[in-house]
């Protein structure tokens, strides 16, 4: 077995989509950043990179490569998805928290599943929970979200 952690954040800016887990969230801010900001996506990378000591998101998806903006996380995360069956590991799981005091995520989470399911994880193996940070720190303020995730790899067997 194999365990890594991942974070991310973002500032939230008016105008622009919010897409978090692959969902597009109405709301009147986006998040901003290079790719389409999906703070759950890149978390759950990150985890994901840190269980293969393979580096982080930065390393395989830079912020200086043209390719990448604008680019879906979803599709990255299909990327990393690959990576690990490659490796012969397979994704036993993935626990994740989304820290925003709004919008209120609860009514997309199974829409997000679905996203990360079909990116390359079992649904049966992604939780996703939606936090608020009770009005302190940049996500208590409405300045930004954030989110974390812890990944479990396993051998994958014949």
């Amino acid at each position: 077995m194999r365990i890594g952690i991942g974070y991310d954040s973002h500032r939230l800016v008016k105008g622009g989509k919010l897409i978090i887990g692959g969902v597009h969230i109405p709301f009147e801010q986006g998040l901003d950043g290079h790719s389409d900001a999906d703070v759950l996506c890149h978390a759950i990378i990150d985890a994901i990179l840190g269980a293969l000591g393979a580096g982080d998101i930065g390393m395989h998806f830079p912020d200086t490569d043209a390719r990448w903006k604008d680019a879906s996380s979803i599709e990255m995360l299909s990327e990393i998805t690959g990576l690990v069956r490659r490796k012969g590991l397979e994704i036993a799981w993935v626990d994740s928290i989304v820290i925003t005091e709004k919008p209120r995520l609860r009514p997309f989470i199974g829409a997000m599943k679905e996203n990360i399911s079909g990116a390359g994880i079992p649904y049966e193996a992604v939780n996703i929970k939606a936090k608020t940070n009770e009005g302190m720190g940049f996500t208590g303020k409405g300045e930004g979200m954030a989110a974390q995730a812890v990944c479990l790899l396993t051998k994958k067997i014949p």
